[in-house]
């Protein structure tokens, strides 16, 4: 599955999305051939090859995280520092491999894999370079995972604050990925080291494979139907958490009418691609006042306030009318059900048909 993927990245445009891509499915190619290379006894008539994965296993994490930037981030270059620990992981490696690398044969490592043939002090050398290389890896992997995190987090958030229709530009399965790919290296390492030691548990050989392929295919569906976010779609969110209005309270609270107006008089909001541009020019105020005077005024941003008005207009169809959900849906500005069904449920505290319903049985 990588590797047909890869080929069909070649296929594609130059994007930096695609690029890395395409350096995400390289290294995870190298990281399975090696796997393939240890599981399927291989390693029996190339012994010296083996454990030469292990640098590029540690940069899938750091690879992931560029992906992510190059998907969601308006920033056009990575940061030098992030490029600088990322080549540190192999780095690192190759120096923890140097014994195991030029103090043991060929010959002396393939008889590391029987315990009959063994060398004592050789296979501790061997414990001791699988273990710090697997806690390297751990280390490296869930700080460059931790990364992605934040910089979806943030991707998310500004779009929050920006557009009124974010489905398309949210990149949501990004996030579920990291888990499972989170939990899947995870296990690996537990994997890696149990044989290591050589302790076998009933899952061995059998469960991280199947999670591998899982994870790959969903992995390898979403990446490759994802597409280019343009730069307008990418931004920095806002300061987190609370901060000094540059505001003063009347200017704000006069905002906050102009905005009301606008969704309730010109409803606004019927329009599924409004956007704080949009907004801006409608009620001749900068989007910075209107970002300010809704996250210090009304204690929202600008996607919440929108769904408000959306969510308001929809109940009031569904208790006025007979019209299906997902007309009334669409009539309301949301131009997916699902969506709109998650942000009535979430305002509301029950779903549009339960409310229909409720409203119809109380009276």
């Amino acid at each position: 599955m990588a590797f047909i993927a890869l080929l069909d990245l070649f296929n594609r445009g130059k994007e930096r999305q695609n690029l890395f891509l395409k350096g995400l499915l390289l290294l995870l190619v190298i990281h399975l051939a090696g796997e393939l290379f240890i599981y399927s006894g291989a390693y029996v008539y190339a012994p010296e090859l083996a454990g030469l994965q292990f640098p590029f296993r540690i940069l899938m994490g750091p690879a992931l995280f560029f992906y992510a930037h190059a998907t969601m981030s308006a920033d056009k270059k990575i940061d030098k520092k992030y490029w600088l620990m990322a080549l540190s992981g192999p780095a690192l490696v190759v120096i923890v491999m140097l014994p195991f690398l030029f103090m043991i044969t060929p010959a002396e490592k393939l008889a590391l894999a029987n315990p009959a043939t063994r060398d004592p002090e050789l296979w501790r050398i061997s414990i001791l370079t699988c273990s710090i290389v697997t806690t390297l890896f751990i280390i490296y992997t869930a700080y460059f995972l931790m990364l992605a995190f934040q910089l979806h987090r943030g991707h998310n958030q500004q779009l929050m604050e920006r557009f009124s229709d974010i489905e398309q530009r949210s990149v949501d399965w990004f996030k579920p990925i990291l888990v499972i790919w989170g939990a899947v290296w995870c296990m690996f390492a537990i994997e890696f080291t149990l044989n290591a030691l050589g302790w076998r548990w009933f899952g061995t050989g059998r469960l991280l494979p199947t999670l591998e392929v899982v994870a790959l295919a969903i992995f390898i569906q979403k990446a490759l139907s994802q597409k280019v976010l343009s730069h307008v779609d990418k931004g920095v969110p806002r300061a987190q958490g609370t901060r000094t209005a540059l505001l003063s309270e009347d200017k704000m609270q006069s905002i906050a009418n102009k905005l009301r107006h606008a969704m309730h008089s010109e409803q606004l909001f019927l329009d599924e691609s409004l956007s704080l541009k949009r907004l801006s020019e409608e009620v001749s105020e900068s989007e910075n006042h209107i970002s300010e005077t809704l996250s210090q005024h009304l204690n929202t941003n600008f996607f919440q306030f929108v769904n408000g008005f959306r969510i308001e207009a929809a109940k009031t169809a569904l208790l006025e009318t007979t019209k299906q959900v997902t007309i009334i849906a669409f009539e309301v500005g949301f131009n997916s059900k699902s969506t709109f069904n998650t942000a009535f449920k979430k305002i509301v505290g029950q779903s549009p048909s339960v409310y229909r319903k409720s409203f119809q049985e109380n009276n």
